[in-house]
């Protein structure tokens, strides 16, 4: 009987720990993509900008720089590519993570959770395909 409360009390743990670092990962993938959001409307600001050429003011931690408007969108959109990049890998750990919490609860793998979106050059060729 003196193992059965230290079992529990352990397969709890476990659950507790998957579960913390399933909402971390999770939390991290939000802020990311409000980052993402905020470099989008500030990207598409300097699209718009009516005059493209000459400096912007670019903030970079609590201190602001006056770089070149295409300087700035280069930079914006390498990091635009580096977000897009983290939140898919943290996306598809996520999915890892979703699937150990819910082996360790005793409960059925999630169907059709490990899916991938289908790439522009499969729509193609399934568009092809259905158009005859």
């Amino acid at each position: 009987m003196a193992r059965e409360p230290a079992a529990v009390l352990r397969c709890v743990a476990e659950v507790e720990v998957l579960a913390e670092e399933t909402l971390a990962a999770r939390q991290q993938i939000v802020d990311l993509d409000v980052k993402r959001n905020q470099n989008r409307e500030a990207l598409r600001a300097l699209h718009k900008d009516p005059h493209p050429d000459g400096d912007a003011m670019v903030c970079f931690g609590n201190m602001f720089i006056q770089l070149p408007k295409s300087t700035t969108k280069e930079m914006m959109q390498k990091d635009q590519e580096h977000l897009d990049e983290e939140i898919n890998t943290l996306r598809k750990e996520l999915r890892v993570k979703v699937n150990h919490l819910f082996e360790a609860q005793g409960k059925a793998e999630l169907k059709g959770f490990n899916l991938n979106p289908m790439t522009p050059e499969e729509m193609k060729l399934i568009n092809r395909i259905l158009e005859g």
